[in-house]
């Protein structure tokens, strides 16, 4: 019995109830279903009408999202000093990352959508929860790159 709530002590003197632990892990997989592909394919137009269809994020049609590719690993560890670092109430990765960023052409704000791809290479700035990416806020192009 003591065995199982030493555990759960250093969670509650951490100040990580497991209410705070699961909306933490459902904001982070928020965040991957609506910024992650690993391997995209084309990152043409057609990519992000597929990508933003797929992710439910045209109903009604977003009007700006960003997808990171790359390892999920590399993206946790801009929350932590292994690749991030503080930017303001963000942290920005000390990498760049390999980016598709989907712009609506405009039009009606219902479906079909149509998207605009843009793709990029940048350093990334995210919001961070207990060491999870949260929120994706902007990309940067780094001078001299």
């Amino acid at each position: 019995m003591v065995m199982f709530l030493r555990p759960l002590f250093f969670v509650f003197m951490l100040g990580l109830t497991p209410l705070t632990l699961a909306q933490g892990d459902r904001k982070y997989r928020h965040f991957l279903s609506q910024h992650y592909d690993r391997q995209p394919t084309g990152r043409d137009d057609r990519y992000c009408e597929s990508m933003m269809r797929r992710r439910d994020l045209i109903n009604p049609c977003k009007e700006v999202n960003t997808f990171i590719h790359g390892s999920v690993n590399d993206i946790k560890g801009i929350c932590e000093d292994k690749n991030g670092k503080a930017y303001g109430d963000l942290r920005i990765s000390k990498s760049p990352f390999q980016i598709t960023t989907c712009k609506h052409r405009g039009g009606s704000p219902r479906p079909p959508c149509q998207y605009r791809a843009t793709r990029g290479y940048r350093v990334i700035a995210i919001a961070c929860e207990n060491d999870w990416p949260t929120h994706f806020d902007e990309s940067f192009i780094l001078s001299g790159q």
